[in-house]
């Protein structure tokens, strides 16, 4: 318990400064005889001892509840809210056919690229409580899975349900990119964020993704990008599914923000750790604090009182 203006406890005594300092009212005295038939028409005033000290009491309380509610009494307590981040944060998964290939490690089983990465994004977008979320997925085309949204429980739903083949089967990195890029565009959010991860080449060459990242810088979105795949399409060109690690770093780069190379479901969770150290989301931040006051009930319990103390005295003058 606290008190937001605690030094307005030293009202309490106003009224004996009061009763000091202020002249006391003289009361005329004098006497009237009334011939005995008038003066039968009159009610005598009553002037009991009990009701003089109920009126009193009341005055004195309401007083005490007042004063007591202009103290502001509270008790600090933990909000169930968390404040708008002021970032927006679009993921762009490739869903094309490479990601089907069953070379992760997840929970001690071999599971595919896509089931590690629903696990790990799922989880990832959950704990950016705060920041606006949403989902694009491509294959030969670009959709919008999830729009941006504070529900991120509900994107982190849309990312563990993706399936493969909904949006075809191609890598088309440049259209997811674009895609984030619109949705984003005319966002007026403080940070403006796009999360790249692809397991391919850019098959399309309908657009150039370096481009694209390039507009993105200048309309002040920040891209990084995940290479995901065991073999670099630099490194080992004929290998099936090589990822293409050089354009996305180069991606990163063009849009001032950085790219994560990952063979496995332990890199993959340290990329979302670095990423939640580059863009730190409100989820990990102090609890938001507020106060329950309770200077209402007082003020209310005080009126109650006066009006109390006023009824008994109209009664006595009645």
């Amino acid at each position: 318990m606290s008190f937001a203006a605690p030094w307005a406890a030293l009202l309490l005594v106003l009224p004996l400064l009061l009763f000091r300092i202020l002249p006391k009212r003289r009361i005329a005295e004098g006497a009237i005889s009334l011939p005995p038939a008038i003066a039968e028409t009159f009610r005598p005033t009553d002037t009991s001892p009990a009701r003089r000290h109920a009126h009193t009491t009341l005055l004195i309380l309401a007083w005490v509840l007042l004063v007591a509610a202009l103290t502001g009494p509270r008790v600090e307590c933990i909000l169930d809210v968390v404040p708008a981040s002021g970032r927006d944060i679009v993921l762009a998964l490739d869903l094309s056919g490479s990601m089907e290939r069953e070379d992760f490690a997840l929970n001690g089983a071999q599971v595919s690229r896509l089931a590690a990465v629903q696990d790990v994004g799922a989880r990832f977008v959950r704990g950016r409580t705060g920041d606006r979320v949403g989902l694009v997925v491509f294959g030969d085309r670009a959709y919008v899975a999830a729009a941006l949204t504070h529900d991120v429980s509900a994107v982190a739903q849309v990312i563990e349900t993706a399936q493969i083949g909904v949006s075809g089967k191609a890598t088309a990195i440049a259209d997811g990119l674009g895609l984030a890029l619109r949705r984003l565009r005319e966002r007026e959010a403080e940070s403006r964020v796009i999360v790249l991860l692809s397991d391919g080449q850019d098959t399309t060459g309908a657009v150039d993704p370096v481009a694209a990242a390039t507009t993105a810088k200048t309309l002040g979105v920040r891209v990084y990008t995940i290479a995901l795949g065991p073999a670099d399409l630099e490194t080992a060109p004929e290998t099936r599914d090589a990822v293409d690690s050089e354009t996305l770093r180069l991606i990163a780069a063009a849009a001032d923000g950085k790219t994560f190379r990952v063979r496995s479901t332990e890199d993959l969770l340290a990329v979302t750790e670095a990423i939640d150290r580059l863009e730190p989301s409100l989820a990990d931040s102090p609890p938001v604090r507020g106060w329950q006051e309770y200077w209402p009930w007082l003020a209310s319990a005080a009126l109650a009182l006066l009006a109390t103390a006023l009824g008994l005295q109209a009664r006595e003058a009645a």
